[in-house]
């Protein structure tokens, strides 16, 4: 398949993976605070308090890892852990006594070290060896059962690493309440600004891998991690007091709880464990010194012990036979026997609109950091000291990075649109965040800075005007955007109307949640839906419900299953090819090779094309072709080369009967074996199909999945899909009625160029004049062996 590295592994090599997130960001955090040391940023009396904290934090991380690969035969791997785990927790003592620990350190590392060569040696062995050597310890297969396998996903990796970082950045408070450590500082901005920046990139693999719901929890996650470090940052840049404004935390504790309540049907365990956060969110609310109160940090207490438990619980689950009863699907199966929620089966809520995209949909982290971000800019800061107000780390990174993130997600979708407004609102939120509350926005407003806000306006005027095309919700979300955009230019103007901008927050904060929660909801049940509305101005050709025409991915076997039923059942299909995608039905199903024909808008001088799997579909016809052009086809396919052969009754052996007066010409018929696997499976699965291009006559060749839905609308049944196509230019068709005089011509040249056809060709020749062509060839070769030439070629002009 297409996907490669860390989210194809499995088994125990996800949990090689999970040792390498660690030790990675292990090492981020602890080379930083030594930079930090060398620039004399942090004395050498702060170190305790700079390294304890993520050290405590990754010596029981390891720990598990290492606990887990031994209880899963991982010997090398649980040495490598539990060696790190303890060289960590000997620096840890030798904060506190220099003269014990500092030889064990170095031992720790060192046993890491000859472990690590052993591992390379092996895997290298292995390599040279082409898999015939395989040194203990050193296999990172799957060995596990099928189901074992099944668990053990690289979703496992990306979690348990998550909530290892969680443990990291509730570690840094969570000392601070115990009295491990003396003081908050910003030797600790390292740790928590590590886990920010891990999680981030792996929210974007959880997408990447179809992990909704766990990618916008790692969004959520981060978003704390970078305020957290801003607050550590600004007190040691500055000493003014903070200020924690409490309405986003109240809204980022609502958002908590709806994803908590969708996640539980999925997943019970991390369901209860977003409560935490809940709790968290809840907690700085009630206290105007936010993180350095000890109500939040004795939250942050039950979130390191809740993230060891789940980070046990998950790595044991993974592969062992045996799991820790962890009510996994409790809440799911209630709904099995609901009659009236109905979930959604598989991945029907990642399909877009238009093709399939290699990453799920995050509109809903979108939604949901817009209104964080909008709630947070409402806030009052102190003219003569705005970074005091918390609020940038909520506006930049919820706000700014997030929706850049959620844009780029979007338009890998086919959701242009949605993308476009993604796009707009984070660059806004980044400029206008930190315009606003860095200092150099002042109480004297410029016209530059006016002239800026009209832009954006303008801009976003091109949004809700799109929105109309699109869904009622999303107008009325665009246009409540407007009404922000207005706010702060008449805020630059001094002329903002008191409380206008808080009206205005409000109703966008409602629009958003609405979007927000119906997003969720729609993308985990399929019944009921909660309605976004349907679009002011409709499209011909555009359909909003996705289940009319299946987008299926073209590398898994279970798509090429679908569209292959979708034919058999009469179906018409776009599918992609060895050149471009091309319009296909079933030439057992006559009707729907007819409404191929019609949709295509066929011209006479284009007709369809049989396709074959292989020359056994034809061996029972075999006598009714000459062998020249048998051997032709042979030497020929599977390639880009279309075959024009004169029609004749091999044409019934196919089973094409009914359909084949809509396939070819009533002289000749194009065939071909294609040599593209998706294509050739399908084939296999249905029978020899009829082919055109999917565009209608007279427009260019359709190059990419989402172009067969754009052109031919809501006639196709299905659609599968495969990027772009490997190939801008179609096959070249090869005029083989007269081959045995020698003659061949080209009705079109295409991907395969004439001189590589008329190699071929010669070769062939060649053979049967040799007399090794089946046995042995009786028939005479004078005219099959003329030499053919260019002066024969020239119909390039013509077209099939």
């Amino acid at each position: 398949m297409r996907r490669r590295g860390i989210r194809k592994l499995s088994g125990s090599a996800a949990l090689w993976v999970l040792l390498y997130w660690t030790v990675s960001a292990l090492w981020c955090g602890y080379g930083v605070n030594f930079i930090l040391r060398g620039n004399n940023v942090i004395s050498i009396l702060d170190m305790r308090n700079t390294m304890v904290p993520g050290l405590v934090a990754f010596f029981f991380g390891l720990f598990i890892i290492g606990i887990v690969g031994i209880l899963q035969k991982e010997t090398v791997l649980a040495l490598i852990s539990v060696a790190l785990s303890f060289s960590g927790i000997h620096e840890v003592v030798v904060f506190y006594d220099s003269k014990i620990g500092t030889s064990a350190v170095a031992c720790n590392y060192l046993i890491v070290v000859l472990l690590g060569l052993y591992f390379i040696g092996g895997r290298t062995l292995h390599s040279f060896s082409k898999q015939k050597v395989i040194l203990p310890g050193t296999d990172i297969t799957n060995k596990s059962s099928e189901q074992g396998a099944s668990r053990g996903s690289s979703k496992v990796a990306l979690i348990a690493t998550c909530f290892i970082l969680n443990m990291a950045a509730s570690s840094v408070f969570g000392c601070r309440l115990l009295g491990i450590t003396s003081s908050l500082f910003v030797g600790q901005v390292a740790w928590l600004w590590t886990a920010a920046v891990y999680q981030t990139v792996i929210c974007i693999l959880s997408y990447r891998n179809y992990h909704m719901l766990e990618a916008t929890h790692f969004a959520f996650f981060s978003i704390l991690r970078y305020a957290e470090g801003y607050s550590l940052l600004y007190q040691f840049l500055n000493t003014g007091q903070l200020n924690y404004p409490p309405p986003f935390f109240v809204v980022f504790a609502i958002l908590f709880i709806v994803l908590s309540l969708f996640t539980s049907i999925q997943s019970l365990t991390q369901s209860i464990y977003l409560l935490f956060y809940v709790a968290y969110c809840i907690a700085l609310a009630c206290n105007p010194q936010g993180f350095f109160h000890g109500g939040p940090q004795g939250v942050d207490i039950a979130i390191y012990i809740s993230s060891a438990i789940i980070v046990l619980i998950t790595l044991y689950n993974a592969k062992s036979p045996t799991s820790i009863p962890a009510s996994e699907v409790a809440i799911k199966k209630l709904f099995m026997n609901n009659n009236i929620f109905k979930l959604r089966k598989d991945k029907d809520g990642d399909e877009p609109y238009l093709g399939y995209s290699k990453y799920a949909d995050a509109e809903i982290l979108a939604h949901a950091c817009s209104i964080l971000a909008a709630f947070a800019m409402t806030m009052p800061g102190n003219p003569e000291e705005p970074l005091v107000t918390v609020v940038l780390p909520w506006v930049v990174v919820a706000g700014g990075l997030y929706n850049l993130i959620c844009g780029s997600v979007a338009f890998s979708r086919g959701k242009t649109l949605e993308s476009s407004a993604f796009f707009l609102y984070g660059v806004m939120w980044v400029i206008w965040g930190i315009f606003r509350y860095s200092g150099v926005y002042s109480t004297s407003r410029g016209f530059n800075t006016s002239v800026g806000m009209i832009t954006f306006i303008l801009f976003n005027s091109f949004i809700v005007f799109s929105t109309l095309f699109l869904s009622k919700a999303w107008f009325v979300y665009t246009l409540s955007f407007q009404l922000i955009l207005i706010s702060f230019l008449l805020d630059t103007l001094n002329a903002l109307p008191v409380g206008y901008d808080i009206a205005v927050t409000i109703i966008f904060g409602f629009t958003g949640f609405y979007l927000f929660l119906s997003t969720l909801h729609n993308m985990t049940f399929e019944a009921p839906l909660l309605p976004v509305g349907s679009p002011f101005i409709k499209i011909s050709g555009f359909a909003n419900d996705r289940s009319k025409c299946p987008h299926l991915t073209a590398t898994n076997t279970s798509s090429v299953q679908k569209i292959a039923e979708i034919m058999k059942n009469g179906g018409i299909c776009g599918i992609p090819t060895d050149t471009v995608y091309v319009l296909v039905a079933a030439c057992n199903q006559p009707e729907a090779v007819e409404r191929a024909y019609k949709t295509k808008r066929q011209a006479q001088d284009r007709p369809m094309s049989l396709w074959i799997s292989s020359l056994a579909q034809l061996q029972p016809a075999r006598h009714l072709l000459s062998p020249l052009l048998w051997d032709f086809m042979e030497a020929a396919w599977p390639s880009s080369i279309s075959l024009v052969i004169p029609r004749g009754p091999w044409l019934d052996v196919l089973g094409a009967l009914d359909s084949a007066k809509y396939i070819g010409t009533p002289q000749s018929i194009a065939i071909r074996i294609p040599d593209c696997t998706v294509t050739t499976h399908l084939i296999d699965m249905v029978g020899p199909i009829a082919v055109t291009s999917a565009n209608p006559s007279g427009e260019a060749d359709t190059t990419h999945h989402n172009q067969v839905y754009a052109k031919l609308g809501d006639k196709v049944d299905g659609v599968l899909c495969d990027g772009a196509s490997p190939e801008n230019i179609a096959s070249t068709v090869v005029d083989c009625t007269k081959i045995e005089t020698g003659n061949i011509a080209f009705f079109r040249v295409g991907i395969v160029p004439k001189s590589q056809v008329l190699q071929i060709l010669e070769q062939v020749q060649k053979k049967h004049k040799d007399g090794f062509v089946n046995g042995g060839f009786s028939g005479s070769t004078e005219d099959v062996s003329q030499k053919i030439n260019g002066e024969n070629n020239d119909d390039d002009d013509n077209k099939l």
